[in-house]
């Protein structure tokens, strides 16, 4: 599996979540059945406006999603956020399910 660091992270105006991988697309991602989505345009994996889950719950899944398409996604000391507050900042970042990108 082919390791990629999450370039940014952040929250659009209509309130999903979004992750923006360096190098990585996923144009298939939709295979997946996932509610997990990819926009060419802005190069990053989305899912919807959070209702039922958390945005840690939606990190997850969009986590998830890329590591079926066989690319883990990790967080790396050069990611950048937008309209993620510290709280949510740092669970992501120590949750057990994402490990830190190699340097």
């Amino acid at each position: 599996m082919r390791t990629d660091t999450i370039q940014e992270v952040g929250i659009d105006q209509e309130g999903s979540l979004w992750v923006k991988p360096a190098t990585a697309t996923f144009p298939y991602i939709y295979r997946e059945a996932m509610d997990v989505h990819w926009d060419a345009d802005r190069r990053c994996l989305y899912g919807p406006k959070p209702k039922e889950w958390s945005y840690l719950m939606w990190f997850k899944q969009i986590v998830c999603g890329a590591r079926y398409q066989g690319i883990e996604l990790a967080l790396g000391p050069e990611t950048s956020w937008s309209g993620i507050d510290d709280e949510l900042q740092q669970a992501m970042a120590e949750d057990g399910f994402m490990k830190a990108a190699k340097q």
